[in-house]
């Protein structure tokens, strides 16, 4: 936790950097409500933070600059660990550059008084007009944070001009060049220190490409001897098949004359088996053709002369057949020897059925009850209800009740 004393509390500040832009400003009582884990930042939730502890003068202008970094968990919440001195390294900074107030003190990664905390500092970008100097600078000059200004009263004492004057000039001229010596030597640290984290950076991802590629190369090493092997095994197959197929070719030249007989012989007894069949069916198709030719002739023949059908035909007198689910069928003259053969085949082919499935119909239209048997072979008898239409009959479900449908 930082502590701080009430006068230097009341004009310091923290700046939370985005590249050379003050990204968020905050007075040190407030980042130090961070620090004790009261507050969070969810925005900044698994971030380093490159952030600047400001510390101004009574007029507000900058005293001293600490650039440090500080982790936020996934949380938003400050590293716990985080214990870096801030306050005693901005007191103990060396001579930085003017921001408008004298040389400030200044702490960073190339300029720190303790080596061994570098590594939780940070160097600034000194790029003329775009530096992060002049980013804090006008930061602090707006005054968003509201620090109350205090004037410094001078007592104007008339002087009389002294040769000292002269010399005082130079003094000035000595200080105003020291001041851009240490500047440009601040500058020549911090590109050295940016060259350094450049070339620290490259040589990582060089390491880390390395180890990569030895990984990927150790791989194709497993893999080349994996396929190595792989080769071997199958080449001793390939070979043990080579010997099996030629035994398998001695062995079918020995048995081919043999087997080569023994297929002639069967192929002649096939070929005779099939020159019977192909009479045997020529001859069952011109017996076809007979019947059908002797089916049309019958058709077509008249009823003899002086027969009951002659007489029917001639007076135009029509038979008429009632049949359950086909109803009144009239009878042509040449149907009527069909349908004294076998009444029910004759109405079954009205219907669109079979002569069994209009059985099966007409025994349950004309009594409508469950056909279905127990295991003493008597006869449910359960009343259902009665299917009108022989079409609309299903077998072994309408001739069936609830409790007997399959």
């Amino acid at each position: 936790m930082v502590i701080a004393s009430q006068a230097a509390e009341s004009l310091s500040a923290v700046f939370f950097m985005d590249g050379v832009d003050v990204a968020r400003q905050m007075r040190l009582s407030e980042f130090g409500a961070f620090l004790d884990g009261y507050v969070g930042l969810s925005d900044l939730a698994e971030t380093d933070v490159r952030a600047v502890l400001v510390n101004l003068n009574p007029d507000l202008t900058v005293a001293a600059l600490v650039f440090f970094k500080i982790w936020f968990d996934e949380e938003g919440q400050a590293d716990r660990r985080w214990n870096l001195p801030i306050e005693a390294l901005a007191e103990q900074g060396s001579k930085g550059p003017d921001l408008g107030g004298g040389a400030i003190r200044l702490v960073c990664r190339s300029q720190t008084p303790d080596t061994t905390i570098k590594d939780f500092l940070w160097d600034p970008d000194m790029t003329p007009g775009n530096s992060h100097f002049h980013a804090i600078r006008k930061s602090v000059q707006a005054n968003t944070l509201r620090f109350q200004k205090v004037e410094s009263v001078e007592q104007h004492i008339p002087i009389l001009n002294t040769p000292a004057e002269d010399q005082g000039d130079e003094s000035q001229e000595r200080a105003r060049i020291a001041q851009l010596l240490r500047e440009h030597r601040l500058r020549i640290k911090t590109l050295q220190s940016v060259h350094r984290e450049v070339l620290g950076d490259l040589q990582r991802e060089h390491r880390l490409e390395m180890q990569a590629l030895r990984s990927e190369f150790a791989e194709l090493e497993q893999q080349h001897e994996r396929m190595r092997h792989t080769n071997e095994q199958l080449k001793q197959r390939l070979a043990e098949r080579n010997e099996q197929y030629l035994s398998m070719q001695q062995s079918m030249a020995a048995t081919e004359s043999e087997s080569n007989d023994k297929a002639s012989a069967e192929q002649v007894l096939l070929r005779e088996q099939l020159e019977r069949k192909e009479r045997e069916l020529q001859l069952r198709d011109e017996a076809i053709d007979a019947l059908e030719q002797e089916n049309d002739e019958l058709k077509n023949r008249k009823p003899l002369e002086d027969s009951l059908l002659e007489k029917l035909h001639d007076h135009s007198v029509f038979l008429v057949a009632y049949h359950h689910g086909v109803g009144h069928i009239t009878l042509p003259t040449a149907d009527i020897g069909e349908y004294f053969k076998n009444p029910l085949a004759y109405a079954a082919a009205r219907c669109g059925m079979n002569e069994s499935a209009y059985k099966e119909w007409l025994e349950h239209y004309e009594s409508p009850v469950c056909v279905s048997t127990n295991e003493a072979g008597k006869r449910c008898s359960q009343p259902i209800v009665r299917v009108t239409q022989p079409a609309e009959f299903k077998a072994g479900i309408d001739d069936r009740c609830d409790a007997h449908k399959h």
